[in-house]
């Protein structure tokens, strides 16, 4: 399947709010396109935290974070919906455009967010690629967080099939650095194993989120994130800190939802 970046309406860029652009010319901005998994949270959905939320503790204040990333969204509709195209009508060169994308993309019985892996979902993911690209700005891919789920003998199980696959093939291709982040996650979860993954997640009184984190999960995987920025060198050494330091779960705010 051959596609093209969609044409939205001003409406639909307009209301994609874009935050993070600096005025200084030193300072780069790190965009997130992503799902919830990453995303913005309110004080209603408090603690469930994005990973995107914690990011900006592991970055020096010359690289920026705007997070992007929206609940229930999936390589195809986040594009349908305009918000790719509001992102790079903002972007600059230098700047970084991290795409994570495959817990919606998964959605089979949904026609409005569902690509299959290694058709249209590499198809959506060419058209971040090549947005930012043409915009002198640097795409970067993530393989998806992986979900808590582990089997019978307490093994952690993936769960995304062959999107992340797809990911690593379609990275590969285009020579865009890839930071794994469902390879590393899994390795987190089998290694604290199934009770200590319970406090990584949303896990409440009266909800069992297998899928989304509080703040010592979103941390943690803001950390892997960090440290495969470094590792790919998309980022120097100079752009990151606290790698191997305490996070205070109390940096973690929620603002009014609105």
């Amino acid at each position: 399947m051959s596609l093209t970046r969609r044409q939205v309406t001003s409406a639909a860029v307009a209301a994609v709010p874009l935050l993070g652009r600096s005025p200084e010319n030193n300072r780069r901005t790190l965009y997130i396109a992503g799902d919830s998994t990453a995303a913005q949270k309110y004080a209603d959905a408090a603690p469930e935290t994005g990973w995107g939320m914690a990011l900006p503790f592991f970055l020096r204040k010359e690289v920026a974070v705007s997070n992007q990333a929206v609940n229930g969204r999936s390589s195809k509709s986040f594009v349908d919906e305009g918000r790719l195209d509001a992102i790079l009508a903002a972007i600059r060169p230098h700047d970084l455009l991290l795409v994570q994308f495959a817990h919606n993309d998964e959605k089979s019985d949904d026609p409005t967010r569902y690509t299959e892996p290694w058709s249209t979902y590499q198809d959506y993911l060419r058209l971040y690629i090549e947005g930012a690209r043409a915009h002198s700005a640097r795409p970067v891919l993530a393989t998806p967080v992986e979900r808590r789920r582990f089997d019978a003998d307490g093994n952690a199980v993936p769960t995304h099939g062959d999107y992340p696959a797809a990911m690593r093939a379609l990275a590969a291709q285009e020579r865009v650095a890839l930071l794994d982040i469902e390879a590393l996650s899994l390795a987190l979860w089998q290694a604290l194993g199934v009770e200590a993954t319970k406090t990584y997640f949303n896990w409440t009184d009266t909800e069992q989120d297998n899928t989304h984190f509080n703040p010592p999960g979103a941390i943690a995987v803001a950390r892997l994130v960090a440290q495969e920025l470094l590792r790919t060198r998309v980022l120097a050494r100079h752009d990151v800190v606290r790698l191997h330091k305490d996070i205070p779960t109390s940096w973690i705010t929620w603002p009014p939802a609105s």
